[in-house]
């Protein structure tokens, strides 16, 4: 290389949505908005929350603050405390390492004191009964006791992959115990709009199950249809 990167890379301009569209998604099950999101936006199903869940109520909703880190590094999420706004969530990127954990309950608690209402990343964490105490709801891909390093380089702000997903600045994060979806920024409005109707479908079929529903009409038609084969071995 011929000229060794900085330690770290800021963003100076990080977008974030309106009081109004991070309201919306206040209480929103994931899976309505993947729904609304046509099937996309999880991340990866090992991303989970920490101790499934069993001691801190995971479920938050919040523009995502991204931090890029190296692989077994946490300098960017060290960094992205100073850049915390009330109510954000970090998406901790860790290169999908899982050799050592990307947060401990010292992180997680600095992270908690910055005004932030979730921590995400694609590595294990530390320290689970100190990250209870803490209290942040966090997802993670599981739990080790081994350190990470704090050399860089590292960003803020800068979009991420984490999870299967690209993630930036100002996307919404809507997060429970299922998992984590991303809404990109451009599309919040369009999945705000589609919530309602999702809403009302889901409470019908609800209603159908509650009331008795075995088989769908539409698989009751399918295999009624020429469209089946229908063999002996």
């Amino acid at each position: 290389m011929i000229e060794e990167p900085k330690l770290l890379t800021i963003n100076k301009s990080m977008r974030r949505p309106t009081k109004a569209q991070i309201d919306a998604f206040q209480g929103i099950p994931t899976g309505f908005v993947v729904d609304a999101l046509m099937g996309g936006g999880a991340l990866a199903a090992n991303i989970k929350p920490v101790g499934e869940g069993r001691d801190i109520p995971c479920v938050a909703a919040g523009p995502a603050l991204t931090a890029g880190n190296s692989a077994g590094d946490i300098l960017g999420t060290l960094a992205a405390l100073k850049y915390i706004q009330p109510g954000d969530i970090v998406i901790a990127s860790f290169a999908g390492f899982q050799g050592c954990a990307a947060a401990g309950d010292r992180v997680t608690g600095m992270t908690k004191n910055q005004g932030a209402s979730g921590f995400v990343t694609d590595g294990p964490v530390r320290d689970y009964a100190g990250i209870v105490d803490v209290g942040l709801p966090v997802w993670c891909t599981g739990l080790t006791p081994a350190s990470p390093f704090s050399n860089g380089p590292g960003s803020v702000g800068l979009r991420v992959q984490i999870g299967g997903q690209t993630v930036a600045t100002g996307d919404m994060i809507v997060a429970d115990t299922d998992g984590v979806v991303v809404v990109p920024f451009e599309k919040i409005d369009h999945v705000i709009e589609k919530l309602d109707a999702v809403k009302k479908l889901e409470g019908d079929l609800d209603a159908e199950v509650a009331n008795g529903l075995g088989l769908p009409d539409s698989i009751a038609e399918l295999l009624d249809s020429d469209q089946v084969d229908f063999i002996e071995e």
